[in-house]
Parts: structure tokens; C-alpha cells; sequence
């Protein structure tokens, strides 16, 4: 009988509830089994889950199914990154509170989670906007700041006075305010910073250590960490005391600087041009780079633009005065906010300096082309080279030269050797409310003071009035902001400013461990046992801040003795997204997809497998509802030949029959049994090597086919004696599927008599070598190198028995032409090899 709607719908509702009730997936310490930490990024409760989420935590829960299978203690925990700026967004514009909305987006999230079917220790649940949970993460920032991590200083944001409040970068949208469309600047504020460059090193190093990391990932937290080996080089402003720093990773290339280039934000620009011709304009575009986004200044599309200051800063290796620009593709993030211009050898500075009239001097010469003039050259000669026009180095091997000029300028005080990193200190202040506040007090005698544990949470008031506009929310409630000093007792405030939700974001992976605790952030052993992740799951665009941080605060939590991995996740997967006609299913394009619908009509399992089998994680997966229904037929095929057999008088009788031996076995059994542990194999090479879900699933239809096969065409397949044999290879196709589609695998596996518990609990199965050996292998035969015939020969026939079968075949003796075999090739159950 089909498997109708009704049964999905009974099925899965019945699966879910008992493993609800019996708790099935309860994750507790155990030091007798083999740990393993299953985890998906969590994801930002804004209502629904969408297909991005179905294909993520799908292919998590697989894992962790096959995991458990395999007997492994599993933890596969979820959680809800619950702060941020759209619930806030969504309180304005349907006024309720950011709490009401995103606990209801929670409700709706975990509705959904559950009719997937997800494996989730539901007790370890938790939200990042749960005081329970943020208490800890102002614990954190406590230490921090008492560790020297955490600390203030003034820095530019983009401010909308209209609306009186900070604007995120993608909330600028043509540099202007996406809520009132008026003009975006930038402003300076006091905000709070993470020191992570303490841990530049050992970020950079330990990336060694994740050799099971995509290469893609590694390559990106490498560019972004961006270590730089060069020389910081001295150029002294023309007729002052003033010096200019400029770091280079090129010093073999000094003799060729032709101007200096300083961020429009460098402390000396204003000083350099005041009075001069250039003054006005110097400010003018100051203000102009101030509204631009860094993303477009950096930009290799961009118009690269700059002025003249009016100074010039003397070349310390040649004694030359050279103009000092400001430009907008120099920024104060990296290295000193100066650069030495050689247009000649760069291809940024040989394109301003031609589209602004500098001058250029070549002085690394390209060997194809070693008298090529500047004004004969249409691109920057970046490659390796000799050098020239640089005095006593002229004739040296440009990269030699590099540490031969660092080490002459550093002894003649011109400079000296340097070492830079791209990564900056961390900016977490938010000017929002929904969000952790800041646990810290001002008090003008104490000066900045944290919040004492005992004191701990800071809670967010309740009624802070959200608008959007004014700053932040937190500053206009009085009995929140006043307070008395907790070191001295007078009169103090409190920081108004929240945490940047990535901080929530660093941790939430130990918290898993000792989800409800209230006395510390976790508990040591826990965290000792379940520690490190052994497979994180989730999207590239978080492949370097997300994964930056949490690696950051967990080395930071290292030093302070509470974990005791270097890192916390063994191995990452990144998956592909979703798409539909070619484009990422989102609500603006009008081609999303809803889960519910699909699960309402073909079941969870089957959305599963879908999703499962239509691409490899790693690749982008295009929705394709044949596919939909390709596997919702497969999957009826399984439950018609297991319900039809088990509700069987035979059925029924033989389900504990001992299985044939391989001598009792005919050609048939066989077969059935050899692929059967071929789809064994097969299905678990594909967990282990990779994740390849869709070729394990391939293998388990294989399986199936065989079945078919041996149940119409096997004769005496209604023997008793046989019964065995097809009951153990239906019974395998139910465990082998148990990790994709266990709804249905539950039921069946209870259909068949298995009850006594979950599914979920019962051993992986384990291939037979032997089984997988046929009598007959096929073999090809060449002549002379050429592919004349292929034959089925007995299993590890010797050459004699080999050539008794080829040296009869007509085609084989066709094309030896009747001449004299000069050599016999054996390579065993693989190929003969004749040469005539």
C-alpha cells in the first residue's frame, strides 16, 4: 500500500513525540565512550525556518545520527543568535518589543526544527538575548578588562544626525541613511575595543593545526590575520622636525619612491598643509574619503583619487624631496597609514601616478626587457628582477635585496626591519539596545569601573524607548544610567552602549556544555570532555569574523584555565546555498520555497533526502521538484517491500531466521549478499571520507534494486531457508537510511519486529571483505596495448587457466594475426596483456 500523506503525517508526528518524551538524544558526559561534537552555526531567530537552514542542520543531523550509530556519546546541541539590529527594526515598525518579537521568531524557529526531525539535545538549548545567557558574556568582557583586552578609544562611525544614531555599514546605502535618506558622516566616538591582536601570532600559527579546514578558509583568515615582513622607513617632512613612518614590503624598491601617500585620516596631513595653497582642498577631500565606505575606497574598481598637501618628505636612502599626497586608497588600518609610492613597481601607484602626472624611475629591471624607460611602460613591473639606479645594490637580485637594504637603512638609522599585521583591534560597541549591555560604571573618582560578578547580569531595561532616532535607548532611562560606584560609593553611570552581536557569537559553542548553569559561564570538565567541536557546519560568508573570534576567545579563555583545546573546531564544513532558477532563494526574488509546504505534502524525510542526495554539501544545491519526487518514489518503493513482507504471514514467521552460509548460498544469494556489504561499504566510506551523502544514497538504491531483483527472479525465493538473507538485506536498507530519512526508518524498523529501542541506538552495520569477493571477476584482454575483449574468469586464475579461455576467443586470435605470442601479461583479476 502507497505511503500515503496520512502515514507521513502519522509517522512523523509519532517519531517526533517519543523522541520528545524518551528523550532519545540527551547528551551527558560519559568517559567509557568516544565523544563527538556535532554542531551547525546557530541561526538569527527571524521567524521560519527557510531551506538554507533545512540543508544545513540536515546535513548536521546526519552526522550525528551516524555518529551515534557508530557508538560515539554524541552532543549535537541548538541555540538562537538572538540579538541584533532587525529584531529592534521590526519592534519600530510593528510596535512591539525587540523581547516579544524575537521569543515568538524563537517559538516559530523551533516548530520547525522539530517537525524536521532534527537529533537535537533540546535540553541544551539557549538564546544569546536570555539574561541567563548574557551574563556571561559580560562576565567575559570583565575579565578582559582586567586582563588588558578590553579597553576605549575614540574611532569614526558612520553617524546619521537626522536620525541621531549610528548606522552600520550596510545600512548606508549611497551614503545615506537607509530610515530618513538623509546624508550619512562620520563622527567620532569613545567605544570599546578587543585587544585580539594580542593573538596575531598564535591565530596565524595555529592555522597550521586545521589541516581538516577548507583550504579556501585558512587562505582567508590568513589574508585577513595578513602578517607582513618588511622595513619601516623613515621619511622626514621638508623643513620640520616631523617624520613620517612608512612601512613597506618592498624596501628593495626605495630608490624608486617618487612621492609618499598618506591616508586622508593620518594625525600629520592637516599639520602638513596648513597655510598652504592646498589647505582647502586638502579638507575638502578629507570630508569627502570621511563619507566614503573603506569597502570602496579598497576597492581594485574604484577611480583611485588623491591631492597635492603642499609638503614634501625627503627620501632618507638618496637625500630627494618628494611630494606627500593624501589618498583615499590608503587606509589607517594598515601598517602606518603611509605608503612610499613606486609607481614603476606597483600597479596601484602606477596608476594614480600616471593619471596624476608624478614621476616614475624604474629600479628593479625586468631581465625580457632590462632597458624598458617609464614612459614606455604600459603596467607596473612587479616580478622579480635586478636592481637599478639604486647605488652601491645596483646589479643585486631584487628579492636578496630586500634584507641587505633593511639591515644597511636599520644600521644607518633610515629605518628598520618591521613586522605588520592587517588584523586591528576589535570595535564590539553598539549604540542599540537590543543587545548585551556593557558591563561598566564611570565614576569621577574611580574612573572606569566594571561591574562586580555579584552584580552580574546587567539587565536591559524594559522600558527603553525604541525609535530609531536620538542614540542610544539605554541613555534615556534614568534608573538604569544612574548608579553609585561600586569600588567607592558615589554617584556614577553606567556604559550605554551594548556588545556587538559576534561577541555573543565567540563563545556559545562552551556554553553548549553546561548549557544551565548558574554559577559559572561552564563548567571545566564538561567543556574538558565535549571540547574541541569535532564538525562545525556552516556558511563561507562566516569564514573569517565569526570563526576569527571564536577562535580568539577561546585561546583568551586558554589563559585564564578554563578550556583546554588551542582550538575549538576540528574540522569545518562549509555548504553551499539554495537556489531556485539559478538565483539564492530569498523573499525579495519571489522564489523561496517553503518547508512546510513541501513537508506537508511529501514529509520531512523526504525533503531530507532531497536535499541530501541533489548535490554534495560543498556545492550550491538548485531546487528541482523532479528530484522532489524521485526520491518520494524511492522511498515508497522501501516502505511497499517492507510492509508488504512483514505484514506477511512469511514475514512475520521468518523474521528471526538464521542467515544462509556461504556454502549454502547459490549464485543468487550471492549476489544479494554482495551487494549488499557492497552498499555497507560504500554508504560508510561515504560518511567517513568527506560527507559524500549523495553517492551513500546512490549505494542504498543499488541495494534496493538488488532486492527487487532477488525477490522476482530468484527462484525458491520463497523457501524458509532463504528468508534470512532477504530480511537481513531489507533490514540493512533500513539502517543504512536510518541517518537520512529516520522517521520512516523508525517505523519500519518497528514493522520488522525491532522494537525494543530506538533505531537511532542500534549498531552500524559492518561489510564482510569476503562477501565481496566473487567467484568470477571480469577481466580485459589487450593485444599489442589495444583492448580486444573482456572475459569472466574464476577469481585469481592462474595464466594457464587464462589463456585455455582467451586463446580460444575469435576476435582475441583475430588480431594476433597468427603470429608467435612473444609475452603472456598477468596483472590479476584485472588484465592480460598479450604482445605478438
Amino acid at each position: 500500500m502507497p505511503y500515503t500523506t496520512n502515514d507521513i503525517r502519522r509517522v512523523e508526528e509519532k517519531w517526533q513525540k517519543y523522541w520528545a518524551e524518551h528523550k532519545i538524544f540527551r547528551a551527558e558526559m560519559d568517559a567509557k565512550k568516544e565523544k563527538y561534537y556535532v554542531l551547525e552555526m546557530f541561526p538569527y531567530p527571524s521567524g521560519k525556518i527557510h531551506m538554507g537552514h533545512v540543508r544545513n542542520y540536515t546535513i548536521a543531523d546526519v552526522i550525528a545520527r551516524y555518529k551515534m550509530m557508530r557508538g560515539y556519546n554524541v552532543l549535537h546541541p541548538m541555540g538562537y543568535d538572538a540579538f541584533g539590529q532587525p529584531a529592534e527594526n521590526a519592534a519600530i515598525k510593528r510596535g512591539v518589543s525587540p523581547s516579544e518579537w524575537t521569543y515568538k521568531c524563537i517559538d516559530d524557529m523551533r516548530a520547525g526544527l522539530r517537525r524536521m526531525g532534527f537529533s537535537y539535545d533540546w535540553d541544551c538549548e539557549l538564546a544569546t538575548c536570555d539574561a541567563s545567557y548574557y551574563k556571561w558574556n559580560q562576565w567575559i568582557f570583565t575579565k578582559m578588562f582586567e586582563n588588558g583586552l578590553a579597553y576605549k578609544k575614540g574611532s569614526p562611525v558612520n553617524w546619521c544626525p537626522s536620525c541621531e544614531t549610528t548606522l552600520a555599514n550596510e545600512e548606508v546605502i549611497d551614503n545615506a541613511c537607509w530610515r530618513c535618506k538623509n546624508q550619512v558622516i562620520q563622527k567620532d566616538l569613545e567605544q570599546w575595543y578587543l585587544k585580539i591582536t594580542h593573538y596575531s601570532e598564535s591565530l596565524l600559527e595555529d592555522l597550521k593545526k586545521l589541516g581538516s579546514w577548507p583550504e579556501r578558509v585558512v587562505a582567508m583568515q590568513e589574508n585577513w590575520i595578513g602578517k607582513s615582513f618588511g622595513a619601516d622607513i623613515y621619511f622626514k617632512v621638508k623643513g620640520t622636525e616631523d617624520v613620517i613612518t612608512v612601512f613597506t614590503t618592498r624596501p628593495d624598491t626605495i630608490f624608486g619612491a617618487t612621492y609618499v601617500m598618506l591616508a586622508p585620516e593620518h594625525p600629520l596631513v592637516k599639520k602638513i598643509s596648513k597655510g598652504m595653497s592646498q589647505e582647502k582642498a586638502v579638507l575638502a577631500f578629507i570630508e569627502k574619503a570621511a563619507n566614503t565606505s573603506k569597502s570602496l575606497r579598497m576597492s581594485g574598481d574604484a577611480r583611485k583619487d588623491g591631492v597635492f598637501t603642499g609638503g614634501y618628505a625627503v627620501n632618507p636612502v638618496n637625500g630627494e624631496a618628494v611630494p606627500i599626497w593624501i589618498g583615499d586608497y590608503v587606509l589607517m588600518e594598515y601598517g602606518t597609514g603611509a605608503i612610499m609610492a613606486v609607481p614603476t613597481h606597483d600597479q596601484r601607484d602606477f596608476e594614480f601616478a600616471r593619471e596624476h602626472k608624478l614621476p616614475m624611475r624604474v629600479v628593479v629591471q625586468d631581465p625580457a626587457n632590462p632597458n624598458v624607460t617609464p614612459e614606455q611602460m604600459t603596467k607596473a613591473f612587479e616580478d622579480q628582477g635586478v636592481l637599478a639606479s639604486s647605488k652601491q645594490f645596483d646589479g643585486t637580485p631584487n628579492e636578496m635585496a630586500k634584507q641587505m637594504i633593511s639591515e644597511w637603512m636599520s644600521a644607518n638609522e633610515m629605518g628598520r626591519v618591521s613586522v605588520h599585521w592587517r588584523l586591528r583591534d576589535w570595535l564590539i560597541s553598539r549604540q542599540r539596545y537590543w543587545g548585551a549591555p556593557i558591563p561598566m560604571i564611570y565614576c569621577k573618582t574611580c574612573g572606569i569601573v566594571p561591574v562586580p560578578e555579584k552584580d552580574l547580569p546587567v539587565e536591559l531595561p524594559k522600558n527603553a524607548p525604541i525609535t530609531g532616532e536620538g542614540g542610544s535607548p539605554l541613555a534615556k532611562v534614568k534608573e538604569f544610567v544612574e548608579v553609585k560606584c561600586p569600588a567607592c560609593g558615589q554617584d556614577a553611570h553606567r556604559e550605554t552602549d551594548t556588545m556587538a552581536t559576534f561577541f555573543d557569537s565567540s563563545w556559545y559553542f562552551l556554553r553548549y556544555c553546561d548549557a544551565h548553569n548558574d554559577k559559572e559561564a561552564f563548567d571545566k570538565a564538561k567543556v574538558a570532555y565535549w571540547m574541541p567541536v569535532d564538525q562545525y557546519i556552516g556558511g563561507i560568508e562566516h569564514a573569517i569574523l565569526h570563526l576569527l573570534y571564536s577562535r580568539f576567545f577561546t585561546k583568551f579563555l586558554k589563559d585564564l584555565g578554563l578550556v583546554s583545546c588551542d582550538e575549538p573546531f576540528t574540522r569545518l564544513l562549509t555548504q553551499g546555498m539554495v537556489l531556485k532558477d539559478g538565483e539564492v532563494m530569498s523573499k525579495s526574488k519571489g522564489n523561496v520555497v517553503d518547508p512546510d509546504e513541501v513537508i506537508g505534502k511529501f514529509g520531512a524525510d523526504t525533503l531530507r533526502m532531497f536535499i541530501l542526495f541533489a548535490a554534495p554539501p560543498e556545492d550550491q544545491l538548485e531546487w528541482n521538484p523532479a528530484g522532489l519526487e524521485g526520491n518520494w518514489r524511492f522511498l515508497n518503493r522501501v516502505w511497499n517491500t517492507v510492509e508488504n513482507r512483514y505484514s506477511s504471514d512469511v514475514g512475520r514467521q521468518t523474521s528471526d531466521v538464521s542467515r544462509l552460509t556461504s556454502n549454502q548460498m547459490d549464485a543468487e544469494d550471492k549476489k544479494l549478499e554482495f551487494e549488499r556489504n557492497a552498499a555497507i561499504k560504500k554508504v560508510t566510506e561515504g560518511m567517513e571520507g568527506g560527507f559524500k551523502f549523495n553517492t551513500a544514497i546512490s549505494a542504498v538504491m543499488v541495494l534496493m534494486n538488488a532486492i527487487d531483483k532477488y525477490i522476482s527472479s530468484t527462484p525458491g525465493v520463497g523457501e524458509v531457508r532463504k528468508q534470512g538473507l532477504l530480511n537481513e538485506a531489507l533490514e540493512t536498507v533500513v539502517l543504512l537510511l536510518s541517518p537520512f530519512v529516520p522517521h520512516m526508518a523508525e517505523e519500519l524498523w518497528q514493522m520488522m519486529g525491532k522494537a525494543d529501542k530506538s533505531i537511532a541506538f542500534i549498531s552500524w552495520p559492518v561489510f564482510d571483505e569476503a562477501a565481496l569477493k566473487t567467484d568470477t571477476v571480469k577481466i580485459a584482454a589487450q593485444v599489442n596495448g589495444k583492448v580486444r575483449g573482456e572475459f569472466t574468469v574464476p577469481r585469481d586464475a592462474d595464466e594457464a587457466t587464462l589463456r585455455s579461455i582467451i586463446l580460444i576467443d575469435e576476435a582475441v586470435l583475430r588480431h594476433m594475426g597468427g603470429k608467435e605470442i612473444r609475452k603472456f601479461i598477468v596483472v590479476p583479476n584485472k588484465l592480460v596483456s598479450i604482445v605478438v
